[in-house]
């Protein structure tokens, strides 16, 4: 009996071929694991890429060592490769998982929710929304009445500057 042919480079075993799908089947929560793995390792590649291309320096006329840029750029390259097969991995991921839940009908997220609605429920609700709507028309009426006790305020700090002003104005000409 043959063995299975091995993955590729990055690609999990249900993806190297039609015999690898034959031997094991993945199911579509084993499938959203590895997208989601392949999602982080394209977020670290990409920030690696980010890293490598923030340290490479620009040819502004400095001289710069060949071997070193030509390393960096190999470097980056690789990156670039790994990247597009992680891309790859990640597309065929998602085609398998869209395969695997075509036949599925969408459901309404509220329908996901279990939820059994009795009378005492109904009647706390009540409550609450009665609560809720008190306790905001009376901040209502508390902003309302500090809107206006600040109006006083400023109405009596602008009277007393005025007869401070006065009272300065008559000291000024007495002397």
């Amino acid at each position: 009996m043959a063995t299975p042919p091995a993955p590729g480079p990055g690609l999990p075993g249900a993806f190297s071929g039609p015999q690898g799908q034959a031997g094991r089947e993945v199911n579509t929560a084993s499938l959203c694991r590895i997208g989601q793995e392949t999602v982080q390792d394209i977020v670290s590649r990409t920030m690696e890429i980010f890293q490598l291309l923030r340290n490479m320096q620009l040819p502004n006329g400095v001289s710069y060592h060949v071997a070193t840029h030509q390393d960096r750029q190999g470097k980056l390259q690789e990156h670039l490769r790994q990247l597009s097969v992680l891309f790859r991995k990640l597309r065929l991921v998602y085609d398998k998982c869209n395969e695997n839940c075509a036949g599925l009908d969408p459901v309404s997220m509220e329908q996901l929710i279990p939820y059994v609605e009795d009378e005492s429920t109904k009647h706390e609700d009540h409550s609450l929304a009665n609560q809720l709507r008190l306790a905001s028309e009376e901040r209502r009426e508390i902003v309302e009445k500090l809107k206006q006790k600040n109006q006083h305020l400023k109405q009596i700090m602008d009277q007393l500057r005025n007869l401070i002003w006065d009272i300065n104005a008559m000291l000024a000409m007495r002397n």
